[in-house]
């Protein structure tokens, strides 16, 4: 099966979710990465600013700030298909961009180099049990993992695990997944 329909098809099932079991889910994802090592060993932390039915990043995101943790969100640069990261210390330092998604102003925020981030939370709809995954689409993560030098986790529902899926030589595996359930090495 390609990409695409596994795509569409986990963004249709992704919607479809009851309210009450989203939040069960998401509760048990946060539980998990807040606990692991990988979290307090953490200074800084990468993480996308969730919407729609990803899987909500705002928890993770409060509990970096009230811990003393540096919180650097991404800006997309469409033309490179490139991220760049940009320490965030306040919702009020986002603007809103094409597609209404929200990114950080980088008139307001420091540019924070990959070297910096100790752990990435990497998004994504699909995995497989390596951590190879299919994102929404437009290759942005892949270009930004091929030189990153430290740990990326992603959360995801045990229904996004898959046995098999199709993986690309420029994929790049995350390092760990975190489901309901734990941690997915």
């Amino acid at each position: 099966m390609d990409k695409h329909i596994l795509r569409q098809k986990m963004i249709e099932k992704l919607e479809q979710l009851q309210r009450v079991e989203r939040e069960e889910i998401e509760q048990q994802l946060v539980k998990h990465l807040l606990a692991s090592k990988l979290w307090k060993n953490a200074r800084t932390i990468g993480v996308t600013l969730s919407q729609g039915i990803e899987w909500s990043t705002e928890p993770i995101i409060e509990s970096a700030w009230k811990e003393g943790k540096k919180v650097c969100v991404p800006k997309c640069y469409p033309k490179d298909k490139a991220l760049k990261f940009y320490q965030l210390t306040s919702y009020n330092e986002l603007e809103v961009v094409y597609y209404r998604l929200q990114e950080p102003d980088p008139e307001r925020t420091t540019y924070i180099h990959k070297n910096d981030i100790d752990l990435l939370i990497v998004p994504g709809l699909l995995y497989n049990k390596e951590g190879y995954r299919i994102g929404f689409g437009g290759g942005y993560y892949d270009r930004f993992l091929v030189d990153f030098p430290h740990m990326t986790v992603s959360l995801a529902s045990q229904y996004q695990v898959m046995e098999k899926m199709p993986v690309e030589m420029h994929d790049i595996s995350v390092d760990y997944v975190i489901t309901e359930k734990g941690f997915m090495k």
